[in-house]
């Protein structure tokens, strides 16, 4: 138990009035200084007893997009054998402090409280922890307990119906090509060799056994899938605050309709981030967590990260997202690294430099680039 500052000034005044009362022989300076201890006494017995209850606190639900509702569940149950006075719980959300006042409460009585948690901003937010707070109806005291654990609400970037598009290098099988959508499974054929001691025995090949007159068995690999990758500009340079986060609405877009379309992708930043999934929901969440994280930044850094320019020829189809500002001839050398090179500039537009064998895509926002883009991929 704790006096606040309205309390401490009262225990002040209260001193000062009794010893001014005993210094001038003024009886109404003693009487107001007896009626200040008063009340500081009985706050101090309201206040003096912590809230013995059991408090579970869930997210509802705990990723969002930005700009959906988010609900915390607050359930209280006493569990105590006396009625529970009222009391008061606050929560943090990031920034902002979210109050709670909880009714008195019987014996193994339970009540449950539903608030909204702000999610007008992109990112990972911390809730809580919890405090409960007892206090008296003058504000004199205040009695606090910190309970429970904290929680991680995860804010989304917003999203925008989109299509999409994903490439791939053809593939070979022994005996002649196969068409891209033929596969089906996590291992392509790609030749027939002599037995060695260690091979799978189920992968012989009996066909080529006969005609060779040894045993011979399937050479599998990973299949070269069609797959998509994002690359997301984080130069301030290029991206005002502002149109940053349209830019990200983008990325977020287009690797989600991926994702959950079931191809392979790839998220690469400017900074250097570089997150590669295989298609499906699961998939689809971890990009979206880590644009949840994606922040800009100032240090003067190549638009391409080292993963784009070294090792081998990477295929498939990759998007740039980045400022209608400038020129583009910097990303001349993905041409020859995939198939398909897209560039969306999002912003005020000054110009981007076409390049041979690229699209370019020039928008205000995310809903015009992405409009555009699934009109360009039909």
């Amino acid at each position: 138990m704790r006096l606040t500052g309205r309390g401490i000034a009262v225990l002040a005044g209260s001193a000062a009035a009794y010893l001014l009362g005993e210094l001038a022989g003024y009886a109404l300076f003693r009487a107001m200084a007896g009626i200040g201890l008063g009340a500081l006494l009985a706050a101090t017995f309201l206040t003096v007893r912590r809230p013995h209850v059991d408090v579970q606190r869930g997210l509802s639900p705990d990723r969002v997009e930005r700009g959906r509702p988010a609900l915390a569940t607050l359930r209280v149950r006493n569990t105590g054998t006396r009625w529970q006075p009222g009391f008061a719980a606050h929560d943090s959300a990031g920034a902002e402090r979210q109050h709670v006042r909880i009714r008195r409460l019987g014996p193994d009585g339970e009540a449950t409280y539903r608030y909204e948690l702000p999610t007008v901003r992109r990112g990972r937010l911390e809730v809580g922890p919890l405090v409960l707070e007892r206090s008296d109806p003058l504000g004199l005291a205040h009695n606090r307990l910190a309970t429970g654990e904290t929680a991680t609400l995860w804010v989304h970037p917003k999203r925008h119906p989109t299509r999409t598009v994903v490439a791939g290098r053809p593939r070979h099988h022994h005996v002649g090509r196969t068409a891209d959508d033929s596969l089906r499974g996590s291992a392509d054929l790609r030749d027939v060799r002599p037995y060695v001691v260690g091979d799978e025995v189920r992968h012989l090949h009996w066909k080529a056994t006969a005609r060779t007159g040894q045993l011979m068995v399937r050479d599998f690999v990973d299949p070269d899938q069609p797959r998509l990758t994002v690359l997301l500009d984080t130069r301030t340079e290029s991206l005002p605050p502002a149109t940053f986060e349209e830019a990200v609405e983008v990325a977020a877009s287009i690797l989600f309709a991926a994702s959950m379309a079931g191809h392979r992708c790839r998220l690469l930043t400017s900074a250097g981030s570089d997150l590669a999934a295989p298609g499906g929901p699961l998939a689809s969440r971890r990009f979206l967590d880590e644009l949840c994280l994606v922040e800009q930044t100032e240090d003067r850094v190549a638009l391409l990260p080292s993963a784009l320019t070294t090792g081998p020829s990477s295929g498939g189809a990759i998007v740039v997202v980045t400022g209608a500002r400038g020129t583009a001839s910097d990303l001349a050398p993905l041409l020859v690294r995939y198939s398909s090179v897209t560039v969306l500039g999002i912003g005020p537009v000054h110009g981007v430099a076409p390049i041979l064998g690229a699209r370019v895509i020039l928008a205000a926002d995310a809903p015009e680039a992405l409009q555009q883009w699934s009109g360009v991929i039909q």
